[in-house]
């Protein structure tokens, strides 16, 4: 028999309630600010997702404008144009993910070979300040640049006896364009990223790689590598999100809006961009956006869900 003393000692300890902790007072305060930009400028927003059911007018707002069904969606699907905007913004969104990675990778990689801090901080200043430039100011350097007559390209072209080539008219050269442009701008952030994920390689694994004979090629495939496949794989769930909805600015700052380079350029969000300039039909662009956030919310889940059967432990969530 057990005494009353090993009984009470067996019974199961009262869980104190945990009190307000004073000591992150200061953090919860800082957290109110963010947590109301969200609330305000991505929850309360949804609210307008109506309008894509809705012919909407001005007159009547958002909910006093009769319900129309899916007609708004049909229209957008049944436009002659839709399966080029459509095939545009997926072919160029695939480029770029496959080529901006690739090349935010590589980069990353050259950085981590540099023994110098001061050196790296440098370069990686150089990469990221194209990050805080806009559109706008992109295209005026980009048209400084391919201007068929005063570009330096073509001045460039002509010194060594070639011809000028008229980048504006040339439509098929554009989805090489938009991609350097792209990966130019965004190449220091992405490649910032991986290289803080290479700062966190266990240093024994790269020398007793080397003490073997692996060259830096071997250890970058053996050893580097396989350590961002985390990392890559959870950017590669977020920016495949996108794939149905392109950078506005890119697209339409960049060609200059140029009804030549169409075939190549014009995507969904710059056609819906005209759509509204020139009917201010906000119901089409309402089912628009929603129908891009929707496929986009499919991606993610199909492509988070592929990578959680290769491996769990590398998946978003």
């Amino acid at each position: 028999m057990k005494s009353e003393k090993t009984l009470s000692a067996e019974k199961p300890m009262r869980i104190k309630k945990r009190k307000f902790d004073l000591d992150n007072f200061q953090l919860w305060i800082l957290a109110i600010i963010p947590t109301l930009a969200v609330i305000i400028f991505a929850y309360l927003p949804m609210g307008g997702i109506v309008i894509a059911f809705k012919d909407y007018n001005y007159r009547d707002g958002i909910f006093g404008s009769p319900w129309v069904g899916l007609d708004n969606f049909k229209f957008m699907l049944t436009t002659p144009t839709f399966a080029r905007i459509a095939k545009n913004t997926i072919f160029m969104n695939i480029l770029m993910i496959g080529l901006g990675t690739l090349s935010s990778v590589i980069m990353a990689l050259l950085l981590f070979q540099f023994k110098s801090r001061t050196s790296t901080k440098i370069y990686q200043t150089v990469m990221i300040t194209p990050h805080f430039l806009s559109w706008v100011v992109v295209s005026y350097m980009a048209y400084a640049l391919l201007h068929t007559t005063n570009g330096t390209l073509n001045q460039l072209l002509e010194a060594v006896g070639m011809k000028p080539v008229d980048w504006y008219g040339e439509p098929g050269k554009w989805p090489g364009i938009l991609t350097v442009a792209y990966i130019w701008k965004y190449i220091g952030m992405d490649s910032l990223i991986y290289y803080a994920a290479l700062m966190g390689v266990d240093s024994s694994l790269i020398e007793a790689a080397q003490i073997d004979g692996a060259n830096k090629l071997q250890v970058n495939r053996y050893i580097m590598i396989p350590c961002l496949a985390g990392i890559l794989c959870i950017q590669l769930v977020i920016k495949v999100g996108s794939i149905f909805r392109a950078d506005f600015g890119l697209f339409y700052q960049v060609p200059r809006n140029i009804g030549a380079l169409y075939s190549t350029t014009d995507v969904i969000d710059t056609y819906i961009f005209r759509a509204m300039r020139v009917s201010g039909d906000m119901g089409t662009s309402s089912a628009t956006g929603l129908l891009q956030s929707v496929v986009g919310f499919i991606t993610v889940v199909v492509t988070n869900f592929i990578v959680t059967k290769i491996d769990d432990e590398k998946a978003l969530f």
